[in-house]
């Protein structure tokens, strides 16, 4: 017999919302199991069960705000460590980038749970997703994840001469880290000191400890792309809203 499932996590499964929204819905009655309101935390469903949600969680969720922010060095993705400040500082009304037509206007509440889906180092620049939707921190986050996050970085060769062929192969597929084999990358030159990588995961600073496999040194890294939804020209420090008609 197929085993049941806590109903927040079966809701995330569906794509419906984040686990933590899940709970939050489910608290305020917001979600029926086969037509019957289930309002208790940590109740279970069947796989096979209809779960539907209310009017309300929908026009709640449509409130919620994701963010795209050009990081630049010196800012990390989340909380402020080491005295480093977070990007989610450079979120002001004064920082949106004048070009941004998205009809939305700023308001502080945007700012609660506005969180990084993804990382990108603090020596790194680029594109970083802010977020307050569940259900696209899943889809950038998730272990199932398949969205391409697309780097330029510079390098420098340790060894004598240029970096071989194979080790370029390498590069692409063939690595192995931490005891886990990385997923097939997509790596070449841009230029004669820049390489283009196009990965789908995001393992910690993974660029630069595939660079040192192959002796490369890296001199800088920036995200220009993840998924559909490219930097573009948004200036560094500055900020954005997702557009309605753009997807990851």
């Amino acid at each position: 017999m197929t085993e049941p499932l806590r109903l927040s996590k079966r809701m995330s499964e569906l794509g419906l919302c984040s686990r933590r929204e899940a709970d939050e819905w489910i608290a305020r009655g917001w979600v029926r199991v086969d037509g019957v309101v289930v309002s208790e935390l940590g109740s279970k469903v069947l796989p096979h069960q209809k779960v539907t949600v209310e009017r309300q969680a929908a026009a709640e969720q449509s409130k919620r705000v994701t963010v795209l922010v050009h990081k630049p060095i010196g800012f990390v993705s989340g909380q402020a460590e080491d005295g480093y400040r977070p990007a989610v500082v450079l979120v002001t009304p004064e920082n949106r980038w004048e070009e941004d037509r998205a009809p939305m206007r700023f308001h502080p509440t945007q700012l609660r749970s506005l969180v990084p889906a993804g990382r990108l180092d603090i020596d790194s620049t680029g594109l970083l997703v802010l977020t307050q939707d569940g259900r696209i921190a899943k889809q950038l986050v998730g272990e199932d994840g398949k969205v391409e996050k697309e780097y330029l970085v510079r390098v420098e060769y340790t060894r004598p001469g240029r970096l071989p062929d194979a080790d370029l192969k390498r590069l692409n597929f063939g690595m192995t880290m931490d005891g886990k084999k990385l997923k097939p990358a997509q790596v070449r030159w841009q230029n004669d000191d820049q390489l283009r990588f196009v990965l789908q995961e995001g393992r910690k600073r993974q660029i630069r400890r595939m660079c040192e496999m192959v002796g490369l040194r890296v001199l800088g890294l920036k995200r220009v792309r993840i998924g559909g939804v490219a930097l573009g020209d948004l200036p560094q420090g500055q900020w954005r809203y997702l557009g309605a008609d753009e997807q990851f």
